[in-house]
């Protein structure tokens, strides 16, 4: 099996693209096949070389790699579309001396002319031939007052195509319905549903898994690709992603970038999973490396309703993914945030603590200032405290102060806890939530013997002073 990737360098890859991407990489997995990565970057205006690169930065962070593409020479290349023209100038030769294409003269204004008399007459809007008869003068005289055609595919009439697809089953078009459709625009430079096509069939693409936005492309795609006589992919129509609001998912109701989730910290194995399970069925929901995603990848398993982007769940894997690194990943995640807080004798006691109770490395260096720096926070925790704390807090401070050593350990932690609940007559709740308010500034968090390993014994009876005062 040969799978492939073709995006459009015009902007950031965004969820919907890179779950695209991951679903042709995992079935070429799934069958010890290839994945080809090709640039399709013919519209020039729009195309930028600095955004093809960001998106192959994207995959490799994915974990997406392919086998033939841009920096991997392959037998098929060139691997962008803008180096290919002088290809696509041969096929639009051949179609034109087999008679399955002709130029078209019709202006924009002409042709929203035919369409407003369609809709009028409740017709479906699509070219109505006029251009299909001109005679080789016609055209010299068009061309000769400079005039720049268009080239159009003949569709032929009263047919009909018929394709099975991998998630959507067998599909069957009309071409009564279809209309010429221009494979060449006016400025030379090749349409999207003709040097798509062209390249799959010469690149040896028999895969090809998209958004079901193209369905309507692939019976123009495969009678481009009959006259032609190459071979064609089986092609596989995923559903499209919407926000929580059943609205095409968009920067308004959630759609980042991979790039946006790369710097909030989100982890690739994170992403992964929540796009892997996105219109896909896994009955394993344990989080998966990426052998493991390929091979239980399922063509059967993809879904024909729309899928439903959930941060929640985004977020659910991001906390299986943080669990599950190691101590020395961990800290390369979150080093950057931390690494001139955290001193590196108490880096290992550092993410033990905090390992089980942070998402992002922004939370991380949230508990690095809280554990290894002077904190501004008591105002907000005496507002958090009653009246009848303070009592509990002089006793604690007094406590604190018979103390010598640097710091606590657990167990003499536990038993300081145990001699101020004593002292108190409080237990459970009522003795844990203000010592670790006066100690964190938070009302959840890491277990406070842990912390109190980390934050000096003099520093806990600053903070618990402060909070008095």
């Amino acid at each position: 099996m040969k799978s492939r990737f073709c995006p459009s360098p015009t902007g950031h890859m965004h969820l919907g693209n890179a779950r695209t991407a991951l679903f042709n990489y995992l079935a070429a997995l799934k069958h010890d096949g290839c994945f080809l990565l090709r640039i399709e970057d013919t519209d020039q205006a729009r195309s930028e070389k600095v955004l093809a690169d960001a998106l192959m930065v994207d995959l490799h962070w994915l974990g997406i790699y392919w086998q033939e593409g841009p920096t991997i020479e392959g037998p098929h290349g060139p691997y962008w579309q803008s180096e290919r023209q002088a290809i696509y100038n041969d096929y639009y030769q051949k179609l034109e001396q087999l008679g399955a294409a002709y130029p078209c003269f019709c202006s924009d204004a002409d042709l929203s002319i035919q369409r407003k008399v369609q809709q009028a007459a409740n017709l479906p809007p699509r070219y109505n031939g006029a251009c299909q008869q001109l005679t080789v003068e016609q055209i010299a005289a068009k061309r000769a007052l400079g005039l720049n055609p268009t080239l159009r595919f003949r569709v032929p009439v009263k047919d009909t195509v018929r394709f099975d697809d991998y998630v959507k089953g067998t599909q069957e078009f009309q071409t009564a319905i279809i209309g010429d459709f221009i494979i060449r625009r006016a400025d030379g430079t090749a349409s999207f549903l003709f040097c798509n096509a062209i390249d799959d069939a010469l690149m040896g693409v028999n895969c090809a898994l998209r958004g079901e936005d193209h369905l309507s492309n692939t019976p123009r795609q495969l009678l481009m690709l009959q006259a032609l006589s190459l071979p064609s992919p089986h092609y596989g129509h995923i559903s499209l992603i919407l926000g929580a609001d059943g609205a095409p998912l968009s920067k308004r109701n959630g759609s980042m970038s991979i790039a946006d989730l790369r710097a909030m910290g989100y982890l690739p194995e994170a992403v992964r999973n929540y796009l892997s399970r996105l219109g896909h069925y896994y009955e394993n929901n344990a989080l998966l490396t990426t052998a493991e995603l390929a091979s239980q990848f399922d063509f059967s398993h993809l879904g024909t309703a729309p899928a439903r982007f959930d941060q929640e769940q985004l977020v659910h894997w991001q906390r299986e993914a943080v669990l599950r690194l190691n101590f020395d990943d961990f800290w390369a995640w979150c080093c950057d945030a931390c690494a001139t807080i955290v001193p590196a004798a108490q880096r290992d006691a550092f993410i033990h603590a905090i390992q089980g109770n942070v998402l992002f490395p922004s939370e991380a260096y949230a508990w690095a200032t809280i554990f290894f720096k002077r904190t501004p926070w008591q105002q907000d925790v005496a507002a958090q405290l009653q009246h009848e704390h303070l009592t509990y807090c002089q006793a604690a401070h007094a406590l604190l102060l018979d103390y010598q050593q640097e710091v606590f350990s657990e167990n003499e932690f536990k038993a300081f806890v145990q001699t101020l609940g004593n002292c108190l007559h409080i237990k459970g709740k009522a003795l844990y939530h203000p010592l670790r308010l006066a100690l964190t500034g938070e009302a959840h968090g890491p277990e406070l013997a842990t912390i109190a390993t980390l934050v000096p014994i003099k520093e806990i009876a600053h903070r618990f002073a402060r909070v008095i005062e």
